[in-house]
Protein backbone atom coordinates (compact mmCIF):
# COMPACT_ATOMS: atom_id res chain seq x y z
CA UNK A 1 0.00 0.00 0.00
CA UNK A 2 1.32 3.27 -0.92
CA UNK A 3 0.85 7.09 0.69
CA UNK A 4 0.91 10.32 -0.45
CA UNK A 5 -0.45 13.90 0.30
CA UNK A 6 -2.39 16.80 -1.07
CA UNK A 7 -0.15 19.39 -3.47
CA UNK A 8 -0.71 22.78 -2.91
CA UNK A 9 -3.63 25.28 -1.32
CA UNK A 10 -6.83 26.39 -2.47
CA UNK A 11 -6.33 30.26 -3.06
CA UNK A 12 -8.59 31.25 0.34
CA UNK A 13 -5.77 29.14 2.10
CA UNK A 14 -3.06 30.60 0.64
CA UNK A 15 -4.20 34.15 1.38
CA UNK A 16 -4.59 33.37 4.76
CA UNK A 17 -1.00 31.91 4.85
CA UNK A 18 0.73 34.80 2.99
CA UNK A 19 -1.72 38.11 3.74
CA UNK A 20 0.20 38.56 6.70
CA UNK A 21 3.79 38.62 5.85
CA UNK A 22 2.87 40.41 2.71
CA UNK A 23 0.79 43.21 4.48
CA UNK A 24 4.12 43.55 7.09
CA UNK A 25 6.32 43.58 3.77
CA UNK A 26 4.54 46.33 2.43
CA UNK A 27 4.29 48.23 5.73
CA UNK A 28 8.37 48.23 6.16
CA UNK A 29 8.50 48.97 2.22
CA UNK A 30 6.22 52.18 2.77
CA UNK A 31 7.84 53.24 5.76
CA UNK A 32 11.59 52.98 4.04
CA UNK A 33 10.38 54.99 0.96
CA UNK A 34 8.82 57.24 3.22
CA UNK A 35 12.47 57.79 5.28
CA UNK A 36 14.10 58.27 2.03
CA UNK A 37 12.05 60.25 0.50
CA UNK A 38 12.27 62.61 4.03
CA UNK A 39 15.56 61.89 4.94
CA UNK A 40 17.14 62.64 1.27
CA UNK A 41 18.70 65.58 0.47
CA UNK A 42 17.45 67.35 -2.30
CA UNK A 43 20.89 67.85 -4.08
CA UNK A 44 23.48 65.00 -4.43
CA UNK A 45 26.90 64.46 -6.32
CA UNK A 46 30.01 66.88 -6.73
CA UNK A 47 29.65 70.32 -5.69
CA UNK A 48 26.71 70.29 -4.16
CA UNK A 49 25.59 72.28 -1.24
CA UNK A 50 24.68 69.13 0.65
CA UNK A 51 27.32 66.87 0.13
CA UNK A 52 29.82 66.17 2.32
CA UNK A 53 32.76 64.53 0.93
CA UNK A 54 35.68 66.62 -0.52
CA UNK A 55 33.91 67.61 -3.55
CA UNK A 56 30.84 69.13 -2.17
CA UNK A 57 30.34 72.02 -0.96
CA UNK A 58 28.24 71.58 2.43
CA UNK A 59 30.70 73.96 4.33
CA UNK A 60 30.40 77.05 1.61
CA UNK A 61 26.44 76.66 2.06
CA UNK A 62 26.86 76.74 5.77
CA UNK A 63 28.87 79.80 5.79
CA UNK A 64 26.50 81.51 3.39
CA UNK A 65 24.06 80.41 6.01
CA UNK A 66 25.79 81.75 9.07
CA UNK A 67 26.18 85.16 6.86
CA UNK A 68 22.35 85.60 6.70
CA UNK A 69 22.07 84.02 2.48
CA UNK A 70 19.00 81.67 2.74
CA UNK A 71 20.59 78.54 0.20
CA UNK A 72 18.27 76.46 -1.29
CA UNK A 73 19.42 73.54 -3.23
CA UNK A 74 18.03 72.38 -6.18
CA UNK A 75 18.13 69.85 -8.92
CA UNK A 76 14.57 70.92 -10.40
CA UNK A 77 15.08 73.26 -13.48
CA UNK A 78 11.19 74.73 -12.48
CA UNK A 79 12.98 76.65 -9.75
CA UNK A 80 15.77 78.11 -12.21
CA UNK A 81 13.14 79.65 -14.00
CA UNK A 82 11.05 81.14 -11.38
CA UNK A 83 10.81 85.39 -11.07
CA UNK A 84 14.61 85.84 -9.52
CA UNK A 85 14.66 90.05 -8.79
CA UNK A 86 16.33 90.56 -5.77
CA UNK A 87 17.77 86.74 -5.75
CA UNK A 88 21.11 84.93 -6.81
CA UNK A 89 21.23 82.11 -9.25
CA UNK A 90 24.07 79.50 -8.97
CA UNK A 91 24.43 77.22 -11.81
CA UNK A 92 26.62 74.35 -11.71
CA UNK A 93 28.65 72.39 -13.62
CA UNK A 94 26.62 69.20 -14.04
CA UNK A 95 23.51 67.63 -16.41
CA UNK A 96 22.57 69.28 -19.25
CA UNK A 97 20.57 72.41 -20.31
CA UNK A 98 19.01 72.92 -23.65
CA UNK A 99 19.25 76.40 -25.15
CA UNK A 100 15.47 76.85 -24.29
CA UNK A 101 16.00 76.56 -20.84
CA UNK A 102 18.89 78.78 -20.79
CA UNK A 103 17.01 81.67 -22.55
CA UNK A 104 14.04 81.04 -19.60
CA UNK A 105 16.40 81.12 -16.82
CA UNK A 106 17.60 84.58 -18.93
CA UNK A 107 14.05 85.52 -18.83
CA UNK A 108 13.20 84.98 -15.33
CA UNK A 109 15.19 88.31 -14.14
CA UNK A 110 18.11 86.82 -11.44
CA UNK A 111 19.52 89.78 -10.18
CA UNK A 112 22.52 87.78 -10.03
CA UNK A 113 23.69 84.76 -11.80
CA UNK A 114 26.93 82.82 -10.88
CA UNK A 115 27.84 80.71 -14.06
CA UNK A 116 30.26 78.06 -12.75
CA UNK A 117 32.25 76.38 -15.01
CA UNK A 118 29.56 77.16 -17.97
CA UNK A 119 28.87 75.68 -21.26
CA UNK A 120 29.69 77.79 -24.58
CA UNK A 121 25.67 77.24 -24.96
CA UNK A 122 25.66 78.56 -21.28
CA UNK A 123 27.81 81.53 -22.09
CA UNK A 124 26.09 83.10 -25.54
CA UNK A 125 22.91 83.11 -24.02
CA UNK A 126 23.83 84.43 -20.22
CA UNK A 127 27.27 85.91 -20.55
CA UNK A 128 27.36 87.48 -24.06
CA UNK A 129 31.19 88.42 -24.77
CA UNK A 130 32.90 85.97 -22.90
CA UNK A 131 34.91 83.06 -24.13
CA UNK A 132 36.04 79.55 -23.48
CA UNK A 133 39.87 80.25 -23.81
CA UNK A 134 41.86 77.27 -25.06
CA UNK A 135 44.78 77.65 -22.10
CA UNK A 136 43.81 76.12 -19.01
CA UNK A 137 45.78 77.54 -16.20
CA UNK A 138 47.18 75.49 -13.23
CA UNK A 139 46.04 75.66 -9.62
CA UNK A 140 47.63 78.08 -8.01
CA UNK A 141 47.62 80.89 -5.58
CA UNK A 142 46.87 83.83 -7.72
CA UNK A 143 46.20 87.42 -6.36
CA UNK A 144 42.90 88.84 -7.79
CA UNK A 145 44.46 91.70 -10.17
CA UNK A 146 41.30 93.53 -10.53
CA UNK A 147 39.33 96.32 -8.87
CA UNK A 148 36.41 93.73 -8.25
CA UNK A 149 35.39 93.95 -4.26
CA UNK A 150 35.30 90.26 -3.88
CA UNK A 151 38.71 89.70 -5.19
CA UNK A 152 40.17 92.64 -3.43
CA UNK A 153 38.21 91.51 -0.18
CA UNK A 154 40.07 88.08 -0.54
CA UNK A 155 43.30 88.79 -1.43
CA UNK A 156 45.37 85.58 -2.96
CA UNK A 157 43.35 82.22 -3.58
CA UNK A 158 43.80 79.28 -4.81
CA UNK A 159 42.34 78.79 -8.58
CA UNK A 160 42.78 76.94 -11.80
CA UNK A 161 41.20 74.98 -14.48
CA UNK A 162 38.88 76.97 -16.87
CA UNK A 163 39.77 80.10 -18.05
CA UNK A 164 37.94 82.96 -20.38
CA UNK A 165 38.34 85.79 -22.26
CA UNK A 166 36.18 88.78 -21.76
CA UNK A 167 35.82 92.27 -23.20
CA UNK A 168 36.86 95.56 -21.92
CA UNK A 169 34.04 96.60 -20.18
CA UNK A 170 33.73 92.99 -17.97
CA UNK A 171 36.47 92.83 -14.33
CA UNK A 172 38.44 89.85 -15.01
CA UNK A 173 40.11 88.31 -12.11
CA UNK A 174 42.66 85.84 -10.99
CA UNK A 175 44.42 84.98 -13.99
CA UNK A 176 47.42 85.81 -16.32
CA UNK A 177 46.89 88.84 -17.60
CA UNK A 178 45.07 87.48 -20.98
CA UNK A 179 42.47 84.80 -19.68
CA UNK A 180 40.92 84.91 -16.11
CA UNK A 181 38.95 82.62 -14.52
CA UNK A 182 36.56 84.88 -12.95
CA UNK A 183 34.95 86.86 -14.82
CA UNK A 184 32.04 89.87 -14.07
CA UNK A 185 29.98 91.31 -15.96
CA UNK A 186 27.29 93.74 -14.91
CA UNK A 187 24.23 95.28 -17.55
CA UNK A 188 20.78 96.53 -16.92
CA UNK A 189 21.50 96.34 -13.53
CA UNK A 190 21.63 92.16 -13.10
CA UNK A 191 25.43 90.60 -12.35
CA UNK A 192 26.82 88.08 -14.17
CA UNK A 193 29.44 85.99 -12.83
CA UNK A 194 31.49 83.58 -14.60
CA UNK A 195 33.83 80.97 -12.44
CA UNK A 196 36.18 78.28 -14.25
CA UNK A 197 37.38 77.05 -10.89
CA UNK A 198 35.24 74.44 -8.78
CA UNK A 199 37.90 72.64 -6.66
CA UNK A 200 38.81 76.41 -5.09
CA UNK A 201 34.89 76.43 -3.78
CA UNK A 202 34.69 72.65 -2.09
CA UNK A 203 35.12 71.46 1.07
CA UNK A 204 38.59 69.65 0.59
CA UNK A 205 39.96 73.46 -0.12
CA UNK A 206 37.37 75.75 0.66
CA UNK A 207 39.83 76.63 3.70
CA UNK A 208 43.35 77.92 2.00
CA UNK A 209 44.22 80.75 1.28
CA UNK A 210 41.36 83.51 0.51
CA UNK A 211 39.02 80.70 -0.92
CA UNK A 212 35.92 81.14 1.21
CA UNK A 213 36.17 85.27 1.78
CA UNK A 214 36.17 84.63 -2.04
CA UNK A 215 33.33 82.34 -2.53
CA UNK A 216 31.10 84.22 0.54
CA UNK A 217 31.95 87.60 -1.38
CA UNK A 218 31.03 86.14 -4.80
CA UNK A 219 28.06 84.35 -4.07
CA UNK A 220 26.81 86.69 -1.13
CA UNK A 221 25.44 89.52 -2.68
CA UNK A 222 21.80 88.44 -2.16
CA UNK A 223 19.73 87.15 0.66
CA UNK A 224 18.31 84.50 -1.15
CA UNK A 225 20.68 81.95 -3.18
CA UNK A 226 19.14 78.51 -5.41
CA UNK A 227 21.88 76.90 -5.77
CA UNK A 228 21.04 74.70 -8.87
CA UNK A 229 22.89 71.76 -10.21
CA UNK A 230 21.56 70.69 -14.06
CA UNK A 231 19.91 67.30 -14.32
CA UNK A 232 18.75 65.64 -17.17
CA UNK A 233 15.00 66.62 -17.30
CA UNK A 234 15.10 69.39 -19.40
CA UNK A 235 12.12 71.04 -20.48
CA UNK A 236 13.10 71.45 -24.19
CA UNK A 237 16.03 69.62 -26.05
CA UNK A 238 17.54 70.82 -29.04
CA UNK A 239 17.78 68.01 -31.77
CA UNK A 240 20.69 69.75 -33.78
CA UNK A 241 22.98 69.40 -31.42
CA UNK A 242 21.99 66.07 -30.37
CA UNK A 243 20.85 66.69 -26.55
CA UNK A 244 18.24 64.54 -25.18
CA UNK A 245 17.27 63.36 -22.02
CA UNK A 246 18.48 59.79 -20.15
CA UNK A 247 16.92 56.69 -21.12
CA UNK A 248 16.43 56.51 -16.71
CA UNK A 249 15.17 59.05 -14.53
CA UNK A 250 17.96 59.82 -11.71
CA UNK A 251 14.47 59.31 -9.71
CA UNK A 252 14.17 56.03 -10.12
CA UNK A 253 17.09 54.82 -8.08
CA UNK A 254 14.78 55.41 -5.06
CA UNK A 255 12.13 53.06 -6.96
CA UNK A 256 15.23 50.76 -7.10
CA UNK A 257 16.20 50.26 -3.49
CA UNK A 258 12.69 49.85 -2.84
CA UNK A 259 11.73 47.54 -4.87
CA UNK A 260 15.11 45.92 -4.01
CA UNK A 261 14.72 46.30 0.10
CA UNK A 262 11.40 44.30 -0.73
CA UNK A 263 13.08 41.32 -2.53
CA UNK A 264 15.49 40.80 0.15
CA UNK A 265 12.76 40.48 2.90
CA UNK A 266 10.90 38.41 0.96
CA UNK A 267 13.79 36.25 -0.05
CA UNK A 268 14.42 36.00 3.89
CA UNK A 269 10.93 35.36 4.53
CA UNK A 270 10.30 32.48 1.97
CA UNK A 271 14.00 30.91 2.45
CA UNK A 272 13.12 29.81 5.76
CA UNK A 273 9.82 28.14 5.05
CA UNK A 274 9.39 24.80 3.08
CA UNK A 275 7.46 24.45 0.05
CA UNK A 276 4.55 22.57 -0.64
CA UNK A 277 4.40 18.90 0.00
CA UNK A 278 5.17 16.74 -3.12
CA UNK A 279 3.24 13.44 -3.21
CA UNK A 280 5.77 10.74 -3.60
CA UNK A 281 4.78 7.34 -3.30
CA UNK A 282 6.88 4.96 -0.67
CA UNK A 283 9.23 2.76 -3.20
CA UNK A 284 8.23 0.07 -0.26
CA UNK A 285 5.40 -0.80 2.32
CA UNK A 286 6.53 -0.21 5.96
CA UNK A 287 4.13 -1.68 7.99
CA UNK A 288 2.99 0.17 11.23
CA UNK A 289 4.32 -2.71 13.56
CA UNK A 290 7.37 -2.79 12.01
CA UNK A 291 7.89 0.98 12.43
CA UNK A 292 6.88 0.55 16.14
CA UNK A 293 9.84 -2.18 16.55
CA UNK A 294 12.43 -0.13 14.74
CA UNK A 295 11.71 3.02 17.15
CA UNK A 296 11.82 0.70 20.09
CA UNK A 297 14.95 -1.01 19.51
CA UNK A 298 16.52 2.86 18.44
CA UNK A 299 15.38 3.66 21.95
CA UNK A 300 16.70 0.26 23.64
CA UNK A 301 19.85 0.88 22.25
CA UNK A 302 20.35 4.76 23.42
CA UNK A 303 18.92 3.61 26.81
CA UNK A 304 16.28 6.20 26.49
CA UNK A 305 13.73 5.12 28.76
CA UNK A 306 12.19 8.11 29.47
CA UNK A 307 11.24 8.88 26.16
CA UNK A 308 9.79 5.61 25.37
CA UNK A 309 7.94 5.71 28.52
CA UNK A 310 7.02 8.77 27.61
CA UNK A 311 5.14 7.60 23.97
CA UNK A 312 3.74 4.64 26.02
CA UNK A 313 1.78 7.54 27.89
CA UNK A 314 1.18 9.41 25.33
CA UNK A 315 -0.92 6.60 23.51
CA UNK A 316 -2.31 5.44 26.19
CA UNK A 317 -3.61 8.76 26.93
CA UNK A 318 -4.83 9.42 23.40
CA UNK A 319 -7.13 6.59 23.91
CA UNK A 320 -8.27 7.32 27.51
CA UNK A 321 -9.28 10.82 25.52
CA UNK A 322 -10.78 9.03 22.78
CA UNK A 323 -12.86 6.44 24.92
CA UNK A 324 -13.95 8.90 27.43
CA UNK A 325 -14.49 12.64 25.21
CA UNK A 326 -12.10 14.11 27.47
CA UNK A 327 -10.57 17.36 25.88
CA UNK A 328 -6.80 17.01 24.40
CA UNK A 329 -5.93 20.00 26.95
CA UNK A 330 -7.55 18.58 30.07
CA UNK A 331 -5.53 18.96 32.68
CA UNK A 332 -3.37 15.84 34.48
CA UNK A 333 -6.32 15.64 37.94
CA UNK A 334 -9.07 15.83 35.44
CA UNK A 335 -8.08 12.85 32.97
CA UNK A 336 -6.97 10.85 36.23
CA UNK A 337 -10.51 11.79 38.14
CA UNK A 338 -12.49 10.80 34.94
CA UNK A 339 -10.78 7.54 34.47
CA UNK A 340 -10.56 6.34 38.29
CA UNK A 341 -14.40 6.87 38.36
CA UNK A 342 -14.74 4.65 34.97
CA UNK A 343 -12.23 2.24 36.30
CA UNK A 344 -12.41 2.31 40.23
CA UNK A 345 -8.68 2.21 40.17
CA UNK A 346 -6.83 4.88 43.26
CA UNK A 347 -6.26 8.07 42.10
CA UNK A 348 -2.45 8.27 43.36
CA UNK A 349 -2.07 4.97 41.43
CA UNK A 350 -3.38 6.34 38.43
CA UNK A 351 -1.87 9.39 38.26
CA UNK A 352 1.34 7.59 38.75
CA UNK A 353 1.30 4.73 35.80
CA UNK A 354 -0.17 7.97 33.68
CA UNK A 355 1.91 10.68 34.52
CA UNK A 356 4.75 9.32 37.26
CA UNK A 357 8.52 9.29 36.71
CA UNK A 358 10.49 7.37 33.76
CA UNK A 359 11.52 3.58 34.67
CA UNK A 360 14.56 3.29 36.50
CA UNK A 361 15.50 -0.05 34.17
CA UNK A 362 14.05 -2.16 31.33
CA UNK A 363 12.14 -4.20 33.94
CA UNK A 364 10.00 -1.08 34.96
CA UNK A 365 9.78 -0.36 31.20
CA UNK A 366 8.32 -3.55 30.45
CA UNK A 367 5.73 -3.22 33.81
CA UNK A 368 5.07 0.10 32.83
CA UNK A 369 3.90 -1.08 29.64
CA UNK A 370 1.68 -3.87 30.81
CA UNK A 371 0.10 -2.10 33.27
CA UNK A 372 -0.77 0.54 30.36
CA UNK A 373 -2.29 -2.40 28.24
CA UNK A 374 -4.66 -3.17 30.83
CA UNK A 375 -5.62 0.06 31.49
CA UNK A 376 -6.62 0.84 27.88
CA UNK A 377 -7.93 -2.79 27.85
CA UNK A 378 -10.44 -1.83 30.71
CA UNK A 379 -11.53 1.30 29.34
CA UNK A 380 -12.82 -0.36 25.95
CA UNK A 381 -14.28 -3.16 28.20
CA UNK A 382 -15.24 -2.21 31.34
Amino acid sequence: MSTSTALGRSGAESWRVLRTPLLVTGAIVLVVIVILIAGTARTSGPFSPDSTKPTGARALAELLEDHNVDVTGTEELFDALQPGAGKTLLIAPSGSLSRRDLENIDHAGWSHLVLVRPTTRALEVLAPGVRNASQTLPEDSRPGGCDLAAATKAGTATVGGTSYSAPESADTCYGDGINHTVVRLESEGRIVDVVGTVRSFTNAELAQDGNAALALNLLGTHPELVWYLPQFESGGFDEEEGDGPPLVPPDVRYIAWALAFAAFVIALWRGRRLGPVVPEPLPVIVHAAETTEGRARLYRRSRARDRAAAALRESALGKLHKAHGIPRRAEPAAVVTTVAARTGRDPAMLYELLYGQPPADDSALMFLSHELDVLTLEVRHP
